[in-house]
């Protein structure tokens, strides 16, 4: 699953967290350093995503008459794209591949500012933010599955989209991540 942008705080608690639990790391300035770092660390990943696909769509619509007269699938021509862009913008796709590059540059950018030690190979430091990254993506959907249940069963209706779903979307969402042990 693609990460987005409101997952970033998310996925660098997690990643913290795990970090500390592990019992492989000592935290020199705290957590919230650490947690500030990774974050900078998603936040620019996904953005380079985001602006990959801006420009994929910069060139779709230049071509949009093309595309229509060629009656073409839009979303097939939007992947290929995509696929040949990235490498110009240094994005990964394959979401194994990217997790891993992830765990890479968290590690590294951890180390150069000086914020832990750790006493184990940088692999298993590696392994610890990989599977952190990786087990926020596949429980976000369960948990999303659960605080949209909730919300249905209020007996007055949320609009979507509305300023009030969004507060007790997050309200309820970050409840159920305290749950999972996650915030």
């Amino acid at each position: 699953m693609r990460i987005r942008l409101p997952h970033s705080p998310y996925i660098a608690n997690k990643i913290t967290l795990d970090l500390l639990n592990s019992g492989y790391v000592k935290m020199k300035s705290g957590l919230d350093p650490i947690k500030d770092s990774i974050r900078k660390i998603i936040d620019l990943d996904i953005k380079k995503e985001l602006a990959l696909e801006e420009s994929v769509n910069e060139k779709l619509d230049d071509s949009e008459d093309d595309i229509e007269y060629l009656r073409a699938d839009y979303k097939q021509l939007f992947r290929m794209v995509k696929k040949r862009l990235a490498p110009e913008f240094g994005v990964i796709l394959n979401f194994e591949d990217r997790y891993s590059n992830l765990s890479h540059e968290i590690l590294d950018e951890l180390w150069n500012e000086d914020l832990m030690d750790y006493s184990v190979t940088e692999n298993k430091i590696r392994n610890v933010i990989y599977n952190a990254i990786s087990s926020y993506i596949n429980s976000f959907e369960d948990i999303e599955d659960i605080v949209f249940d909730k919300m249905d069963s209020y007996k007055r209706k949320l609009q979507h989209g509305s300023e009030e779903f969004e507060i007790i979307f997050k309200k309820l969402y970050e409840e159920e991540l305290k749950k999972k042990g996650i915030l």
